[in-house]
């Protein structure tokens, strides 16, 4: 028997739940009946334009239902969706469209302008596109991409270099929950046809998409928001009495500072995953306070189609544990081990690179195979680029990435540490560590602060905090104060910028 794609989904939730609601987006209600026959009409509409089985289609907009037409579309179609990152200045959109070079563009109005109305795609508004896709029949095609073909392809963030184009096939985004039963994803992991969960992260980035399709795999009810506003997710929650939402640390504090929190009640919702970064000691006792729920940290990257590893909810302790400074233990079906630079295998408890099997990892990046050799071995091994270790109970800790190391007098200092260190003072909001030239000790560790604001911590008192928490030698020599510090458009640290200031 044929392995379920993408496109069958769809179909059997059409089926199965019929009348049920699969999406709402601002007012807007799709039941699985009608997102299965609109997937048809978008297929049909796509063929229709010329495109063959492999092409690519693009979408350069914000979070809507349409998306998750498009894309479902796209598979039914045999395409692959390139979602692209609006938040990237004009000549990086060029570079991305440029490099998946697609057929076909959906784009927000206000993102028209970006994309190259000569360079050989169609160019269709988001707000044209439910005219357009109405007038296509809703006889579905049946041309579907085949299990291991791509049907999602993600940008890496391009941190180091131009980002890559990561492939994901059905394989890689539906192995994880098909290949095992219910039962044996962890509590928090697990989703029913009553859940309903709020897709809020971007969905150009994996946390969107996945989050959305985890969704819709199921059977739930998804309240897709347009982009992250505190004010309107707080609203929807309460609304809509959302059981399952995915937010970063930083968008978490945001909501339980909202002066609304404190006195709403929360009992309808089941957990708040999230992911980016560990959750601060004191964000998590007042999050337990706001929201009483479990809480669980999602480790995975664009190309391991998301979440690998997780710590679950019983491993969160307001009191604080060794636990928690990790990201969890590995999903069923994911292999991870700690390998130093030639690829072999590292006892328990040291640091080296981490390493992931699983059917979910990409199929390589698009256009790129010495990226692809470089990131996938022969045997199915991906290589993160992310520092961590393994403890003697498979839980897996991250120490940084491999190039943010800093090598202080001989010794290995990983950035995430110390700045896991000064974020715990109660003066510091923001904090990055770099390596500086030093002409004793080869780099000296630098922390650059962003304090809390009308605050102005003393950088002597700062050191020694640090130095109470971490190896002398890890803590910083010194530390300046900055009001911002520079992020790319997923908001991971641009350590490189800073690091780039003092060479």
């Amino acid at each position: 028997m044929a392995q379920p794609v993408l496109a069958d989904l769809v179909r059997g939730q059409a089926t199965a739940r019929r009348h049920a609601t699969a999406l709402i987006f601002e007012g807007r209600e799709t039941d699985y009946a009608a997102l299965d026959r609109h997937a048809s009409q978008v297929a049909n509409g796509l063929i229709a334009a010329g495109l063959k089985p492999g092409d690519r289609v693009a979408f350069l907009g914000k979070n809507s239902d349409h998306y998750f037409e498009y894309w479902l579309g796209a598979a039914k179609a045999g395409l692959v969706l390139v979602p692209v990152n609006w938040r990237l200045a004009p000549p990086e959109v060029a570079y991305v469209v440029g490099d998946c070079r697609p057929r076909f563009v959906v784009a927000d109005p206000e993102f028209v302008d970006r994309l190259d109305e000569g360079a050989g795609y169609h160019i269709l508004p988001s707000d044209a596109f439910a005219a357009w896709r109405d007038t296509q029949s809703d006889d579905d095609p049946r041309r579907d991409a085949g299990y291991d073909q791509p049907v999602l392809q993600l940008y890496t963030s391009g941190t180091t270099g131009q980002p890559k184009g990561a492939m994901l096939t059905n394989r890689s985004l539906l192995s994880l929950r098909g290949d095992n039963p219910p039962e044996a994803m962890p509590e928090w992991n697990r989703w029913a046809p009553e859940d309903v969960s709020l897709i809020a992260m971007p969905n150009f980035h994996i946390s969107g998409s996945g989050w959305g399709l985890w969704t819709l795999q199921h059977g739930a009810k998804g309240v897709v928001v347009r982009e992250f506003d505190p004010h309107q997710v707080l609203d929807l929650m309460m609304r809509h009495r959302i059981t399952k939402i995915m937010m970063v640390p930083t968008a978490m504090r945001i909501v339980c500072d909202h002066p609304d929190a404190a006195a709403a009640d929360f009992s309808f919702l089941k957990y708040i995953c999230y992911g980016g970064s560990a959750i601060p000691l004191d964000l998590l006792r007042q999050a337990i306070t706001v929201f009483g729920c479990g809480f669980a940290q999602m480790y995975g990257m664009t190309e391991t189609a998301g979440t690998i590893v997780g710590l679950p909810p019983e491993d969160h302790d307001p009191a604080g544990n060794q636990r928690m400074r990790g990201v969890g233990l590995p999903l069923p079906g994911v292999e991870v081990k700690i390998v130093d630079e030639a690829g072999n295998e590292l006892p328990r408890g040291r640091v080296g690179e981490i390493a992931t099997r699983s059917a979910a990892n990409m199929a390589g990046y698009f256009g790129n195979p010495a990226a692809t050799a470089e990131t996938l071995d022969a045997d199915g091994w991906l290589r993160t680029g992310d520092a961590g270790l393994m403890d003697e109970d498979g839980y897996i800790y991250l120490a940084d990435r491999m190039k943010d190391l800093i090598i202080t007098g001989g010794e290995n200092v990983y950035p995430a540490e110390v700045e896991n260190a000064l974020y715990s003072h109660p003066q510091v909001s923001d904090v990055a560590v770099i390596g500086v030239p030093d002409p004793k000790w080869g780099e000296a560790v630098k922390a650059i602060v962003v304090p809390v604001p009308g605050e102005r911590p003393e950088p002597a008192d700062l050191i020694a905090w640090a130095r109470k928490r971490i190896a002398g030698y890890k803590a910083p020599k010194s530390i300046e104060f900055r009001d911002t510090l520079p992020r790319n458009p997923s908001g991971k640290i641009l350590r490189r910028l800073l690091r780039s200031e003092y060479r």
